[in-house]
């Protein structure tokens, strides 16, 4: 068992020891405090099929809380669509946010184990920047993570990543990600 009193994360201790003076260096802050860092990583998950069954989204919320780590949230409609089939407060999906020292330890899994598991992967999308310093990917299959146990999976989803930071600009952002190993691919 970790003693989580003095255990920090790779990724986290790597940003306090490098990435942040190398952003210092590279964008000539006056001081450490203005160098970009991450604030939250989104986990979304919406589950198309449980307006049919109900019981997708609790097995989602199951799969989706052990890739995160801490429990996930069900999310809900707020409003009927008659066409979709769906009313209002009903479940469709699920969403975690991972701040702290789980966001780092996500996002070292991210980088380091579940990408290069993704079928023909040739790096990520380096243009999905918001214009706020926000960089958002899909990942097609859940089951990329090791949590998953692909033998009990009943139903592959898809995923969204949202990875927030405090960087004003995309150009600081992406160099941020970059100095995390991000596997850009342009």
């Amino acid at each position: 068992m970790l003693d989580t009193a003095t255990y920090t994360p790779r990724l986290k201790a790597d940003y306090q020891n490098r990435i942040r003076a190398a952003m210092i260096e590279e964008f000539g802050y006056k001081n450490a405090m203005m160098a970009p860092k991450l604030d939250k990583i989104v986990l979304n998950m919406g589950v198309g099929e449980a307006v049919k069954d109900t019981k997708k989204v609790k097995s989602a919320e199951a799969d989706m809380t052990l890739i995160a780590g801490q429990k996930a949230v069900i999310t809900k409609a707020k409003n009927s669509i008659a066409g979709f089939r769906v009313r209002e407060e009903m479940p469709l999906g699920v969403k975690v946010t991972l701040r702290g020292d789980r966001m780092y330890e996500f996002l070292d899994r991210l980088i380091t184990v579940a990408l290069p598991r993704v079928r023909d992967f040739r790096g990520v999308k380096g243009t999905s920047f918001d214009g706020r310093g926000n960089y958002a990917m899909g990942i097609k299959e859940h089951i990329v993570f090791p949590e998953i146990d692909f033998d009990k999976v009943d139903e592959v989803w898809g995923m969204d990543v949202i990875i927030c930071t405090t960087a004003a600009t995309d150009a600081e952002a992406k160099a941020l990600l970059k100095l995390f190993n991000m596997p850009f691919n342009s």
